[in-house]
């Protein structure tokens, strides 16, 4: 009997998983430990904030620490820049530009707008926070700003629940994040007044604190009970910041203790400079009451050259006094011990160098030295101004251009805090004079630190060559004055002086020799003889009707216009021959220079016949002996009456 074999039987479910995606917070969901130590909404600063206040006034180096940050920071000003430098400048530029100048102007009208930002770094640094009230316009743009003065009297919630969606302008466009907002209160004398922080889209009753658009009875609520918008400015990540010296206070208290104690010696401290011992006897009534007089009378004028007669007698009441037996009066001087200087010197210096290391500034910006050169007072300057006032004039820059002035959407213009120049002018001469050998100085480069070290402004030169390094330009003459050399040209010192020379015969009317010069000018510059191909291309340049040239492209030796092949039209110096003058002299010949002039120059022979002739053209004597100069409107014609030869011509304004 066969087994029969039963196979497995495996059920097979295919589940279909559902399509999920993972959601996330949008927010920061972070929470606060500290938030369980308060029981109400608004926190209680965790110390009394007046106390800093009087500490500071009561510190022989805190206000001078709070003032060099305060001057430093915010005390150079404010200003706007382009955010592209090298951009120019457009229309729509210059528009921006002086609506951001006059939101910077105008955020407070009671002071400059530098000072405002003075009072935020003063009092941040003596509290450990500041507030600035914002104020909008009813088109929802800052327009004010206000420094809170009575830091002690605001308090402030952690942020709330629920998140709220925020807008921000980033490079034009407008980016919605969600964030969570505090409340802010001022409670002065029994009245509160409400804030809300600065970006909180929700409208807030600033009687109540409570987010509504509408009063208790409807109706919308007034702006004159809108809650205004409070920017905070902390130190460190605590709700109410924490003060740059906390870890001084101990020597901050104790140095003030010290003072005390310095100042109570001139009022309650023993001031005996002598001590009087009777030895044998005692005072009698009389001198004892006569000397504490005197002590008590002794200050001032009145004790000025006064003398003290003290009378002592025997102790022991004898009749007569033995030799033995004499009272004896000693002086002994006790200046000596008293105290000459202050107590706790070494103390009070180590708790100040301690309170200046908290705000790293060296003694140079607290008055504390005169011990110091060129050399040491520029590097404390330079890493005080790295290290301390470049980071926090960074992030106050970074305030009002991302939260003040960020609803305005300004694209090319940023505000920045103005800095001192620190710049050592030893250091810049080494700077520029390495950069000037190696090529990388430029005459506009040049022209604006001269400008900026006068403290003025300058435009760059016109024309590619200001961008253009002083020693590439110096080679490039060099090269240009070798190649000149060698094609037996002039160099362009040479070349100038030919044109004064040039200048000059024209003032003195010697056309001759101004046509001669010129055509050597001509040459010189448009005719550089570099090699047997370009003289061959300059030689065949002119048709075959011109006038024959030699090898080196120059007009035939002994030839004139009457002699050798001559072009044809009407710049054929043919035409004039025969032509008699005004003054009676027959044209006999045509010079090669003025037939090339006939052509360069687009002087006819019609042009040249009607000067000669015509009895309106003026006549005088050339410079040469023997040629008349024939003159008519613009057309000027040289001839040499001896020989009834055309010198030269020329077309004036050509």
């Amino acid at each position: 009997m066969s087994k029969e074999k039963k196979a497995l039987g495996v059920d097979v479910k295919i589940i279909k998983a559902r399509e999920t995606t993972v959601a996330k917070a949008e927010a920061p969901t972070a929470v606060d430990p500290d938030r369980s130590k308060s029981a109400s909404e608004f926190v209680t600063p965790p110390y009394d904030l007046r106390g800093l206040k009087q500490m500071v006034r009561d510190s022989n180096i805190l206000p001078q620490c709070i003032t060099a940050y305060k001057n430093n920071i915010a005390g150079f000003g404010i200003a706007l820049r382009y955010k592209t430098e090298d951009a120019d400048e457009t229309p729509e530029m210059k528009a921006e530009w002086d609506a951001a100048q006059q939101v910077l102007d105008l955020l407070t009208v009671s002071m400059d707008t530098k000072e405002v930002f003075e009072d935020l770094i003063e009092g941040r640094e003596t509290y450990g926070i500041a507030y600035l009230e914002v104020v909008r316009n009813p088109a929802g743009e800052v327009n004010q700003v206000s420094f809170i003065r009575d830091i002690p009297s605001m308090q402030k919630t952690y942020p709330l629940d629920p998140p709220q969606e925020s807008a921000y302008i980033y490079n034009g466009q407008k980016i919605v994040r969600p964030r969570r907002f505090c409340k802010y209160r001022q409670q002065v004398a029994g009245t509160t007044v409400y804030f809300k922080e600065f970006g909180d889209p929700r409208m807030m009753d600033n009687r109540t604190g409570e987010y509504t658009e509408t009063d208790a009875d409807g109706a919308p609520l007034s702006p004159q009970y809108q809650a205004n918008e409070v920017i905070d400015f902390t130190i460190g990540t605590e709700l109410y910041g924490e003060i740059r010296w906390l870890g001084q206070v101990l020597g901050v208290d104790g140095s003030r203790k010290a003072e005390g104690l310095n100042n109570r010696y001139f009022t309650e401290g023993r001031h005996t400079p002598m001590m009087i011992c009777v030895n044998g006897g005692t005072l009698t009534d009389a001198s004892f009451t006569k000397l504490q007089e005197y002590m008590n009378d002794i200050k001032g004028e009145a004790g000025q050259h006064a003398f003290l007669v003290l009378e002592v007698e025997n102790a022991d009441n004898k009749a007569g006094f033995e030799e033995a037996q004499k009272p004896t009066i000693e002086v002994k001087d006790l200046a000596s011990i008293l105290q000459k200087d202050e107590l706790f010197q070494g103390y009070l210096e180590n708790n100040r160098r301690r309170v200046q290391s908290a705000f790293r500034l060296p003694d140079l910006y607290t008055g504390y030295t005169t011990d110091f050169n060129r050399s040491t007072a520029q590097t404390a300057m330079e890493v005080t101004e790295k290290q301390v006032f470049q980071p926090e004039r960074k992030s106050l820059a970074w305030v009002v251009n991302n939260l003040l002035l960020n609803g305005y959407g300004f694209k090319y213009v940023e505000a920045y805090f103005l800095a001192p120049d620190i710049t050592n002018p030893d250091d810049l001469f080494k700077i520029l004079s390495i950069s000037e050998k190696a090529g990388g100085l430029t005459p506009n480069k040049a022209r604006s630190i001269v400008a900026e070290a006068l403290g003025e402004k300058a435009e760059n030169y016109e024309g590619d060559w200001g961008d253009t390094p002083l020693v590439v330009q110096t080679l490039l003459q060099a090269q240009q004055q070798a190649q000149q050399a060698q094609a037996g040209g002039l160099d362009p010192v040479a070349m100038a002086q030919l044109s004064s020379q040039i200048a000059k015969a024209e003032g003195q009317n010697d056309d001759a020799v101004v046509a001669v010069m010129k055509e050597v000018r001509r040459i010189l510059k448009n005719w550089p003889f570099t090699s047997g191909e370009e003289r061959d291309i300059i030689k065949n340049a002119w048709s075959a009707d011109d006038h024959p040239r030699n090898d080196l492209g120059q007009f035939s030796d002994g030839s004139n216009a009457s002699s050798s092949s001559k072009p044809a039209g009407r710049y054929d110096p043919q035409k004039v021959v025969g032509t008699e003058t005004s003054t009676g002299t027959t044209v006999t010949a045509v010079s090669d220079h003025a037939g090339q002039r006939m052509r360069e120059r687009h002087v006819s022979a019609n042009n040249i016949k009607t000067a000669l002739t015509s009895s309106d053209s003026k006549v005088t004597d050339g410079k040469t002996a023997g040629t008349k100069v024939y003159q008519k409107d613009r057309i000027r014609v040289v001839v040499d009456e001896n020989t009834g030869t055309v010198v030269t011509c020329m077309k004036r304004g050509k």
